[in-house]
């Protein structure tokens, strides 16, 4: 946890294998899945800042494909909000060509949009960034990857990997599966919510096989680039990334106030296309009572799936990170994170 860009807390403990045989060290990393989302947000609101995206824009504009199949007319910010209506991609692809990148473009520009783009939001947990990333490249020459290490992580000093190289692989923290339900109830809940032929299910297993199991923990999907969900990190670089997002950190500042403050207001709020509770999101930062319960009113930042967390309150002047690698899945928010976090607002 930071507050006032200053480091107040930094905790870690527990085991980084399954066997329990190697304690978790103060550079020990960790995949944190979807709370990647709020650094990709970061570098593209950069890229804003620059003149060299604008929100408004199609996506078309950078990434002319992407047109294709009545989607000429998606601008970037229903990308960054969740309004663009692609949130799964149906093409039949291997692992191997999603991570590789370009069979797996070419489907999500041929891909028609689940509803009428705008017209609604649903997270969209993968390709929200492979088509950000995609844009970055088309307009910078480089992956997005390689944007946030230059940019974001550099700067800071942050030991965060999007496309992790080999000489880290060592540190990684082995990812222990979620339990499945026990209840009956609970087993048919999930059923109906992630089931093949569900949208969610679509969107979070297809294409490839990418499912929280075994591949999460391979050498080729760390070293790949997934801007939605496979950064990798430690808890102490993403609270630094959040408390250099509302006041400097060391002298360094990563936006302006006047653009953070326009990517935390809310874009889209109501009931969510594909998680079906409700949801809050700005421009590619989600917002409470979805970001998690105890969080304050104007947090903004992004959770991660089983149980990683990361945000940023500037009322509060918090910037506060969670990482973990024995997942919970749950669509509620984890109890772990949540205690936490009230426990950070009593000291207050």
């Amino acid at each position: 946890m930071y507050r006032h860009g200053e480091p107040v807390v930094d905790l870690w403990g527990g085991f980084r294998d399954v066997e329990k045989c190697q304690p978790w060290r103060e550079d020990t990393l960790v995949l944190v899945f979807s709370a990647t989302k709020g650094l990709t947000a970061t570098g593209i609101h950069q890229l804003v800042e620059e003149g060299r995206l604008d929100l408004d824009a199609p996506v078309a504009r950078y990434w002319p494909e992407f047109g294709q199949a009545g989607k000429d007319r998606i601008p970037l910010a229903w990308i960054l909000s969740h309004r663009a209506g692609v949130p799964a991609v149906d093409a039949a692809l291997s692992t191997e060509e999603v991570l590789a990148g370009p069979a797996l473009l070419d489907a999500i520009a041929r891909q028609a949009p689940a509803w009428e783009p705008g017209t609604a939001h649903g997270y969209h947990p993968r390709t929200f960034g492979w088509i950000l990333g995609e844009v970055v490249r088309r307009v910078t020459g480089a992956s997005l990857g390689r944007h946030l290490a230059l940019r974001v992580a550099a700067p800071l000093g942050l030991d965060f990997h999007l496309g992790l190289a080999e000489e880290h692989e060592p540190r990684v923290a082995t990812l222990v599966p979620p339990e499945p339900p026990r209840s009956a109830i609970a087993r048919r809940v999930q059923a109906r919510l992630l089931g093949p032929k569900t949208l969610l299910g679509r969107a979070l297993h297809g294409p490839g096989e990418l499912a929280y199991g075994e591949v999460w923990n391979t050498r080729a999907l760390h070293a790949a680039e997934m801007p939605s969900s496979n950064g990798i990190a430690t808890a102490h670089a993403l609270a630094r990334h959040y408390a250099a997002l509302i006041g400097e950190v060391d002298g360094i500042r990563l936006l302006h106030p006047q653009s953070v403050a326009k990517a935390r207001q809310p874009a889209v709020r109501g009931r969510d296309r594909l998680l079906v509770l409700p949801t809050s999101f700005g421009l590619g930062y989600m917002l409470p009572p979805s970001l998690s319960p105890a969080c304050g009113p104007e947090s903004f930042g992004h959770p991660g799936a089983g149980g990683s967390l990361a945000f940023a309150d500037p009322g509060a002047g918090l910037g506060f990170g969670y990482a973990i690698n024995r997942m919970r899945l749950g669509l509620t928010g984890d109890a772990r994170s949540r205690s936490l976090v009230e426990a950070v607002y009593a000291c207050l």
